[in-house]
């Protein structure tokens, strides 16, 4: 794609960075085949070549974002399907990125959907209060049928309808501490306990505790650890994004210096796709380039660590089909496709892949909250092909896609962590039915 930044414009180096992105572009296509939002609403604009050819207008001509363009990247779910698809290696993650920076300093929001914004990034970060809110939600959903007939209280009908009916007790292991390897220690491991995660479901940074430990694995739960920032970051809140992740950098950076990692452990893909881009997020900061950048190469989703281990035969033999769904953040951001169903077989799951297994399923981190109707279009589309499988259960890496999936499937869904810890020896997951 031909570009005219001017010499001035490129003296900015997130416009020089989004200018390399745009003249990579060959206007080609492909992309808009595996878009979930192109495929659901139709319109070239709702697809990443029409959002590109939307995103380079506003910067080449250095214009403050409109409503026509606020739109059309507000219903982006970033789920990078677009980037596995490119033939060209066009890093749409970090232009999109950069045009919600410039969409959050350059055009004011109507105010409603500035509070709702506001709510959500002053909640979800911080578990203890987005438990609180949680438990206040109970008090709220009797009126998300009201809220519906608003359009500018959508949101809050959709978040509502969201919260589980009841909010699993704190973990011991969200508290900072070191969990022993049993037996002869192998390695040592960062586990990031997240913000949403270890509220809505503790059972999972459990399981991975308990599986790691079991393997000779010591896990760390760092003191001064945070959210990743992914939230913020993608509402184009970048400086709260970054204070965020200098803070996980500096957390983890201890560690490193300290007694050693060998890997920083996520268990929710989100965080995972976010983390490892701290390299690139933080590289015009001096003081934490090359830190950010250390942090970033020891970043692992937890099946992408559990692949490097020798395991040894499982304890348990589930006999249970898993329809098996790969979040986007997993697939298309992180490129991890192959372990988790190599894990869950060797384990001795069943392994099915629902049908369109590329396509979002419509959670992509507040966007069920934010654009409702489209996520609900897409949560019931990968509900049908996931039922089609037959299978007895549902197994994903990713919290976001546990609770999106969950609100409308009849059947359980799990992390793949807790199938993987029950059948190395650990618990039963207490989601699955006997």
């Amino acid at each position: 794609m031909q570009t005219t930044f001017t010499a001035e414009q490129l003296a900015d180096p997130h416009v020089e960075e989004s200018e390399k992105i745009l003249r990579k572009c060959v206007h080609c296509g492909f992309c808009t085949a595996t878009c979930p939002t192109y495929v659901t609403l139709g319109n070239e604009l709702d697809s990443p070549r029409g959002r590109i050819y939307l995103i380079k207008d506003m910067l080449e001509n250095g214009r403050a974002a409109d409503e026509q363009i606020v739109t059309h990247i507000d219903r982006c779910l970033s789920c990078l399907s677009c980037m596995t698809t490119c033939p060209s290696g066009v890093n749409y993650m970090h232009l999109v990125d950069h045009a919600r920076a410039h969409i959050e300093k350059t055009y004011k929001r109507p105010f409603s959907d500035r509070a709702v914004r506001a709510l959500l990034a002053a909640v979800l970060p911080y578990p203890g209060r987005f438990r609180a809110a949680l438990i206040l939600a109970k008090l709220g959903r009797p009126f998300a049928g009201l809220f519906d007939r608003m359009p500018a209280l959508k949101p809050l009908a959709a978040m509502l309808r969201l919260a589980p009916a009841s909010t699993p007790r704190r973990s011991r292991n969200a508290s900072p501490g070191v969990h022993a390897a049993a037996g002869a220690r192998t390695s040592r491991v960062a586990l990031l306990t997240g913000c949403a995660q270890p509220v809505l479901d503790p059972a999972i940074n459990d399981a991975t505790i308990s599986l790691l430990t079991r393997l000779g694995v010591e896990v760390v739960v760092p003191q001064g650890e945070t959210c990743c920032g992914a939230l913020v970051h993608h509402m184009g809140r970048e400086e709260a994004a970054l204070v965020s992740a200098r803070q996980n950098v500096d957390a983890w950076t201890r560690e490193i210096e300290g007694n050693g990692l060998d890997a920083i452990v996520i268990t929710a893909s989100g965080c995972g796709t976010t983390i490892k881009d701290y390299g690139f997020m933080l590289r015009l900061d001096p003081a934490y380039a090359d830190k950010a950048a250390r942090v970033s190469s020891l970043a692992r989703d937890v099946t992408e660590f559990l692949a490097t281990l020798d395991l040894p035969e499982p304890a348990v033999k589930p006999d249970l089909t898993v329809a098996y769904h790969s979040a986007c953040s997993m697939q298309h951001g992180q490129k991890i496709t192959r372990q988790p169903k190599d894990l869950l077989k060797k384990a001795g799951f069943t392994v099915k892949e629902p049908r369109e297994g590329h396509l979002c399923c419509g959670s992509a981190g507040t966007y069920n909250i934010m654009q409702p109707e489209i996520s609900a279009k897409l949560r019931e589309r990968k509900v049908k092909n996931i039922e089609a499988t037959g299978a007895a259960l549902v197994a994903t890496g990713n919290i976001g896609c546990i609770t999106q999936i969950a609100s409308a499937a009849k059947l359980p869904v799990v992390h793949t962590v807790e199938l993987l810890d029950w059948a190395y020896g650990g618990k039963r997951p207490a989601g699955l039915r006997p």
